[in-house]
């Protein structure tokens, strides 16, 4: 358990009602990363669903944010128009949305929700995912590979497409 296990709770307790239509195309969608993740902040409680395919439009992935943890430049998401970028869709209950936020470095600034255009399922909806936070971005160092390699085991087992899994890899 860390520091922001309280802040997250405290959040939770204040949600309120709802559901959130969450895009998620990073790291989360490595399974056994989350669960490893979950463990250690004490969030056992909480199962991400299973949520379906989806890809936002309009948006590429950027390597702007240097990380000390994953040893190099991580990936968010910028506009970018005619670009796609495929994920899964999750429908997130309020309550649970801190525990989103903090695996997703919302709780740390690192990140910041962006609204989002997703294809799912024959037809386009508004979603939330998480970008860079703008005031801490930036292009300077290399991409993590490691993160890379993560990102290729999530979006493998997410079941994303081979073609979208082969151009996460040519990041390495």
């Amino acid at each position: 358990m860390d520091s922001h296990y309280d802040q997250v709770m405290k959040a939770r307790d204040a949600a309120g009602q709802g559901v959130k239509q969450y895009f998620a195309y990073s790291t989360v969608l490595d399974r056994a990363a989350f669960v490893e993740w979950r463990a250690q902040h004490a969030y056992e409680f909480f199962d991400l669903p299973e949520g379906k395919l989806a890809e936002a439009i309009d948006v590429g992935l950027a390597y702007d944010f240097p990380s000390r943890w994953w040893g190099g430049r991580v990936a968010g998401l910028v506009d970018q128009k005619g670009s796609t970028v495929h994920g899964r869709l999750f429908e997130i209950q309020a309550v649970d949305w801190p525990i989103i936020s903090h695996k997703e470095g919302g709780v740390t600034q690192m990140s910041v929700e962006r609204a989002v255009k997703v294809k799912v399922g024959g037809e386009v909806v508004d979603a939330i995912a998480f970008c860079t936070n703008p005031v801490r971005a930036s292009n300077e160092g290399p991409i993590s590979p490691r993160f890379v390699e993560a990102l290729v085991r999530g979006a493998t087992a997410a079941g994303l497409p081979s073609s979208w899994i082969e151009k996460l890899k040519a990041q390495a």
